[in-house]
């Protein structure tokens, strides 16, 4: 027993004489590293956060370029199918990529112990992602202090989209063109307009108009249950309401706010406005319903409709088209659609235990994060994609945009594969401008057509965001990007919450109106059931921590 006591001991002081006679720049997972190299090598990435084609990074103009900087290309795989079979795969055999994007299978990737710490390589050799994340560094580390990914984006400062991104509801142009262009600010006058104008036009090509449909197909469910929420004046929050004196969360399923918005599509749905088929039909029979030209109203995120609105913008139906209204129960509630800043941190990308190379890989994501290179990758090369004003301002001719629009020209140019997936800021560059062109007004006015010009002269505003109210600061925003252990009892809570809306808001809506409150009492007895007080104190603990988090970063 003594002998291999001995011969233990004398294992470690050679280990870590070995240690100390290796290069101190190596990688976090203890292979050496020549950091100052510039030998071309490629290294695989994964993707599970999006679908894509398969291609290395150089085959871009926007690889190619950094690869030249660094040496180093990646060879790209996007999901195909379900990634949680995919992930498990990986975990099962030990084998990852060197770079990974496991977007929901995140929390298995972690319990894996897939990914490796990125503190000390950050500190080290990231002086770029210290300067754009440095304030979100707290937020970003684990439970165990550690730092095992990098978030998608961090904000530099705020700047809304001039398009509408996020949340609204949605109404058809030709609904407001021939009510005269109302300001209407309340569930009941969004509604009132949209009766009316169904009873004038009950049919489309021959088909029976809809006043108002719902998104409620599989994870898309938060489109018809977020809506109360944000009536009620609340941003996007995920599932609880944060109160802005006391920082309490509290949910909102089982309260007046959603109990009065289902009411309401109740009542509409017995005047024969609401759209039935809402609670059977999938996101591709919606998105088709949209882009129909049948439906008067809705309510959703822009990101989620995008493909329905260019299918009607390309198809010459300006009327058809929609517009993005700040919507709320009450004249005197202040919107909040507009996100506030905000800083996701539930999902990211990081360097893998399979990794050849941490410290080359880590200096990668650096060299992305400069200036120059953002405005590489998001605005391509001056003078082909963009221009700058006599102002300084980056700007795109219509032919500039057209062309940056185009599949092709992304995939080739590399701006597909680099938009999103890997470390980038957001909001306002050094010089003022956007680090989205999205974002810049500039860009977004020059994309006007007649049709969105006559709405904003309409109603006095420059671009679409200027009819909402801008957003309170909420330094815990979003509380949905919050973590919950997986099989924890909040967790489960979640899970069963949302079970429980799928299974009683189609009741709810569809009831004769008699019935709508015993079906509702019915729905809350068993929502107050599940475990919601160890839920609101897991979120009222954890927004008061990242309010903490933000207190120190700004001091």
């Amino acid at each position: 027993m003594v002998r291999k006591k001995i011969v233990a001991v004398l294992t470690l002081v050679m280990l870590i004489l070995a240690a100390v006679g290796c290069s101190k720049d190596q990688g976090a997972s203890g292979k050496p590293s020549d950091s100052g190299s510039k030998e071309k090598v490629t290294f695989s990435y994964y993707n599970a956060a999006q679908a894509g084609k398969d291609r290395n990074t150089n085959e871009t103009v926007i690889g190619k370029e950094l690869e030249k900087q660094t040496g180093v290309n990646f060879k790209v795989e996007y999901a195909v199918g379900d990634i949680n079979t995919k992930i498990g795969t990986m975990i099962a055999s030990g084998k990852y990529p060197d770079l990974l994007v496991p977007d929901a299978a995140l929390p298995k990737i972690l319990d894996a112990g897939a990914f490796i710490d990125l503190a000390d390589l950050i500190d080290k050799h990231a002086p770029n992602i210290k300067r754009v994340y440095g304030p979100y560094m707290n937020k970003m580390k684990d439970k165990d202090g550690k730092i095992y990914f990098l978030p998608m984006e961090a904000y530099q400062g705020y700047l809304p989209n001039p398009n509408i991104d996020q949340g609204a509801f949605w109404v058809q142009r030709a609904v407001l063109k021939e009510a005269g262009y109302p300001k209407i600010k309340t569930l009941d006058e969004y509604f009132d307009l949209i009766e009316q104008y169904q009873k004038k036009h009950p049919k489309v090509d021959g088909k029976s108009t809809i006043g108002f449909t719902s998104l409620t197909y599989d994870w898309r469910f938060f489109a018809i249950s977020n809506a109360p929420n944000h009536l009620a004046g609340y941003p996007n929050d995920g599932g609880v309401q944060v109160d802005m004196k006391t920082h309490e969360a509290k949910v909102y399923g089982n309260n007046e706010d959603t109990k009065r918005y289902l009411k309401k599509l109740n009542e509409i749905n017995n005047k024969g406005l609401y759209d039935k088929e809402s609670f059977v039909g999938n996101y591709d029979e919606y998105l088709a319903k949209l882009t129909s030209g049948r439906v008067l109203g809705f309510f959703d995120y822009g990101w989620q409709i995008g493909q329905a609105e260019t299918n009607l913008k390309n198809a010459g139906v300006d009327d058809k088209r929609y517009m993005a209204l700040p919507i709320v129960f009450d004249k005197d509630t202040k919107d909040q659609y507009l996100d506030p800043p905000n800083f996701v941190s539930n999902r990211g990308i990081g360097i893998t235990v399979s990794a050849k190379d941490p410290v080359r890989i880590i200096k990668y994501l650096d060299n992305m994060v400069k200036e120059e290179n953002q405005k590489l990758i998001l605005w391509g090369i001056k003078g082909q994609t963009y221009d700058v004003n006599d102002k300084g301002r980056f700007v795109r001719t219509p032919e500039q945009i057209a062309q940056t629009a185009d599949d092709k020209f992304r995939e080739d140019f590399g701006s597909k594969i680099y938009e999103w997936g890997w470390p980038r800021g957001n909001g306002l560059l050094s010089d003022g401008n956007a680090y989205e062109p999205r974002r810049q007004v500039e860009v977004a006015q020059l994309s006007y057509d007649e049709g969105d010009k006559k709405l904003l002269d309409a109603y006095g505003i420059k671009v679409f965001s200027d009819l909402f109210a801008k957003p309170d600061e909420r330094p815990w925003y979003p509380a949905w990007g919050i973590q919950l252990e997986e099989g924890s009892k909040e967790h489960i809570f979640t899970q069963r919450q949302t079970d429980l809306e799928k299974k009683y808001f189609p009741k709810l809506v569809l009831a004769s109106p008699s019935k709508f409150d015993s079906v509702w009492n019915e729905y809350v007895k068993q929502y107050n059931a599940l475990d919601v007080k160890a839920y609101e104190k897991k979120m009222t603990t954890e927004v008061k921590k990242l309010i903490e988090m933000s207190k120190s970063n700004s001091k």
